[in-house]
């Protein structure tokens, strides 16, 4: 049987089904061509992540797929309902990433907390020339410790997030439409627990508390922070979105950091992926990735492990 993984796998993934009878081909292929290369060479299941659009066209046209595979946790570039209608397994890997991601939310906070990521910038260009003045602009950092995050979506990534955050000796408040409470396991290197129950709140009692608020849920079809979210928010905060593009209205990002509403913004995805505005690239009070937060070796490891392990279990 034929795997396309057609946003990659890790080694790992591909050892894993090799050694459970399967082919894996990795080359990446154009969506306007997939539908031809899946029929010429009788592909059984296709594999991708954020990129790779499996919609109900290709569906239609590629009568060998049996399984579709997402690596990672969103499904919103698959049309799940209608592969699962038509027969199809469709697989992903919810759990395999969660604390990929909530590191670089910390690598976020940190950075901006500081004046990183305006720093960085300005240093190799004028670190010689202003090294004083530069001292003085960057020295009116905070600290993480003692302030409070606000985790809008308490799934495994929001939980992942809270698990780091308490280990900073931060307050934690957390918002969920499905969860009400959850138990955090900190789990320490010599074997010791701790564990802190969390009472989910409203979020509009969140966003009037946090110091530091961080986005965690699926796509959705309206914003869920926009103006009037912002207005809500305490004077001087700062954002992170690992989530989903279309979450966080970018405009009105933009504006609250030019009005002084927000001081900063760490952004891991975009509305435009991959053609980010421009007015997000420029602005300086913005901390910026490439949509990575599932991307560090350990998380690709295990995205592949388990994307081989259900595969082999459903189609062996």
């Amino acid at each position: 049987m034929k795997i396309l993984a057609n946003d990659g796998i890790s080694q790992s993934g591909i050892d894993a089904l090799e050694k459970g009878g399967f082919e894996v081909l990795t080359v990446k292929v154009a969506q306007n061509q997939l539908e031809n290369f899946i029929n010429e060479n009788n592909i059984d299941a296709i594999l991708v992540r954020s990129a790779t659009q499996v919609r109900q066209e290709l569906i239609d046209a590629c009568p060998s797929i049996k399984l579709i595979g997402r690596g990672g946790v969103g499904m919103d570039n698959i049309d799940v309902e209608y592969a699962i209608d038509n027969g199809l397994h469709v697989i992903n890997t919810p759990a395999a990433s969660s604390s990929s991601v909530a590191e670089l939310v910390f690598a976020h906070l940190f950075g901006m907390a500081r004046f990183l990521h305006s720093s960085n910038r300005e240093m190799p260009l004028e670190g010689d020339s202003r090294f004083k003045d530069l001292k003085k602009a960057y020295s009116q950092g905070t600290e993480l410790r003692g302030k409070t995050i606000g985790i809008i979506g308490f799934g495994r990534i929001g939980q992942e997030v809270a698990k780091i955050a308490f280990g900073l000796g931060m307050n934690v408040i957390a918002t969920d439409s499905f969860i009400d409470s959850a138990d955090i396991i900190l789990e320490f290197f010599n074997g010791q627990k701790s564990t802190f129950a969390i009472d989910t709140i409203a979020k509009d009692e969140l966003l009037k508390e946090a110091d530091f608020i961080t986005i965690h849920t699926p796509a959705q079809e309206d914003y869920i922070i926009a103006a009037a979210e912002i207005e809500n928010m305490k004077d001087g905060v700062g954002i992170v979105n690992t989530a989903r593009g279309g979450v966080l209205n970018e405009v009105d990002l933009i504006n609250a950091i030019e009005e002084g509403k927000i001081q900063f913004a760490g952004l891991d995805v975009f509305e435009n992926e991959p053609n980010p505005e421009i007015q997000l690239l420029m602005n300086p009070e913005l901390s910026l990735t490439p949509h990575i937060g599932a991307a560090t070796k350990e998380a690709q490891d295990r995205i592949g492990l388990e994307l081989a392990k259900q595969i082999i279990e459903l189609l062996r």
